[in-house]
């Protein structure tokens, strides 16, 4: 199995997810609608981003099953107790930290989509995607694992965390249509979802045959090929 994950591209990467996400003084400088947070509650907001982010690094480092509470506490400089405080159990902090990471790398696909050809389009967003997330394979490799597994309410969490990803799917999807590069009755519910089986199991690549992001892209370029070749307009 392949190991390419380092220490400090582990910190690389969270520190880019974190930038996507809400942190405490994001949070209490937004609109002036909103009221402002007292010290306590700028206090615990703190605490719990401080917590979110010790365990993503444990979860990108290690995975989902490896990553302990205590560590986690560790990381984060504080007491079990404390994370405990602001999370139910490990299966909530870890659906914290998806749908905080999956925000991130949907605005990554959504931006590397780019103009032009609606082939084009997908494949630059997934390709995009995998740039934005190879160095967190463990994590994707519970993703999946834990969908297996899982009682009914956290898949459907689950699904809502990675609703964003495919969303920029469908819209490329949809623009195709519109555009007329797709056919008016193409299944683009069933194509999004095809495609996104598609990108998560290409994971399984990196993990176990090394693939690069090269190989990743130029994979999930073919398969885009298999899966609209029906649904292009004539």
């Amino acid at each position: 199995m392949c190991s390419p994950l380092r220490m400090a591209t582990v910190k690389r990467v969270s520190v880019f997810m974190r930038e996507s996400a809400p942190t405490a003084s994001s949070v209490s400088s937004s609109a002036s609608a909103e009221p402002r947070l007292n010290r306590r509650q700028a206090a615990k907001v703190r605490t719990r981003q401080k917590v979110l982010d010790a365990a993503r690094d444990l979860f990108a480092e290690r995975g989902y099953e490896p990553a302990t509470i205590r560590d986690i506490a560790k990381g984060a400089g504080m007491s079990t107790g404390a994370v405990f405080a602001n999370f139910q159990d490990k299966a909530e902090l870890f659906e914290a930290v998806l749908t905080e990471d999956m925000a991130g790398l949907a605005e990554t696909m959504q931006n590397g989509a780019g103009d032009g050809a609606t082939r084009d389009r997908l494949v630059n967003a997934l390709s995009a995607g995998y740039h934005g997330s190879i160095d967190q394979l463990p994590l994707f490799q519970a993703i999946v694992a834990r969908s297996w597994f899982q009682p009914v309410a956290a898949e459907t969490r689950q699904r809502a965390a990675t609703k964003a990803l495919t969303d920029v799917i469908a819209g490329i999807l949809r623009d195709g249509v519109a555009s007329g590069q797709l056919k008016q009755d193409a299944d683009v519910p069933l194509l999004t979802e095809l495609t996104w089986d598609a990108y998560l199991s290409n994971y399984r690549r990196a993990a176990y045959d090394c693939w690069t992001v090269d190989q990743l892209a130029d994979h999930v370029g073919r398969q885009v090929d298999a899966l609209l070749a029906g649904a292009r307009a004539k």
